[in-house]
């Protein structure tokens, strides 16, 4: 029996080294980094969405002497950083909780159109930006997450830098203004490429101006999983980082709050 008891330990401390933890919990050499916007009062929605709404509970100590703490929250599913299941924008598509968790882990590429949106913040990433990315990196875009990079991450929480417009409703929503990936790039990467899932650091995949979410609905016809609103993508290089970005699981749901991180390459 204590010979088992001491093969266990040693096998759990081999698995907590493999994962980047000592046993202590102590990271080791590798290095996360958090691609997800808090939620909170400031967190950004679509302009038809009331948003994020936070019930701070009865928070503090006990007549027993401990401390206790329990909130609440309601949330739209389409809000902060998010999923966009296929069932969004297709009425065969999976739903949140359909999806298989093996096409939210994996290694990820950045696709960085920064410089192309500074000059255009209407600006759709072409079928041509995916090809010259893959040119340079000497690799295509299959069983990869793919992240895209316009640098709007950089202007939240700023309701208006990040939307184009502080107006809601209706009128804020033919007010957008944000950069996106094309429907021609959308079919190109559902038709040509084989992705676990894409991300973009903007409010939807499709850009600000669009009326009937054609990049939407051709990724979520494909069964294509979609990340809205991702941060941080400053600190991932376009190669060699390692993705979970895991949903809430929503019985029949469109889409939930996402926790995204990102493991570097060493």
């Amino acid at each position: 029996m204590r010979r088992q008891w001491i093969d266990g330990v040693v096998g759990l401390a081999a698995g907590l080294v493999a994962v980047g933890l000592s046993p202590a919990g102590v990271r080791g050499a590798e290095t996360w980094v958090d691609l997800t916007h808090a939620f909170d009062a400031d967190t950004i929605f679509w302009p038809t969405e009331k948003g994020f709404q936070f019930d701070q509970g009865t928070n503090g100590p006990t007549p027993k002497g401990y401390y206790y703490a329990a909130n609440r929250f309601t949330t739209a599913e389409h809000g902060g950083t998010h999923l966009d299941a296929p069932r969004h924008f297709s009425a065969t598509g999976q739903t949140a909780d359909e999806i298989p968790v093996d096409r939210f882990v994996g290694d990820a590429v950045v696709v960085d159109v920064t410089a192309r949106c500074a000059h255009n913040p209407d600006y759709e990433i072409t079928p041509d930006d995916l090809v010259a990315w893959e040119a340079e990196h000497h690799r295509q875009l299959v069983d990869v997450i793919v992240l895209l990079k316009t640098g709007w991450a950089s202007r939240w929480p700023d309701r208006k830098a990040y939307l184009g417009t502080e107006l809601r409703g209706a009128e804020g929503v033919a007010n957008l203004r944000f950069p996106g990936l094309g429907p021609e790039a959308a079919k190109w990467l559902a038709e040509h490429r084989r992705v676990k899932a894409i991300g973009i650091d903007t409010a939807s995949i499709d850009h600000g101006p669009s009326t009937h979410f054609l990049s939407h609905q051709v990724l979520c016809g494909a069964n294509i999983p979609v990340v809205e609103n991702v941060a941080a993508l400053d600190s991932v290089p376009a190669t060699g980082a390692f993705v979970v970005a895991l949903p809430m699981k929503i019985a029949g749901g469109s889409g939930g709050p996402v926790r995204i991180i990102a493991r570097l390459p060493e």
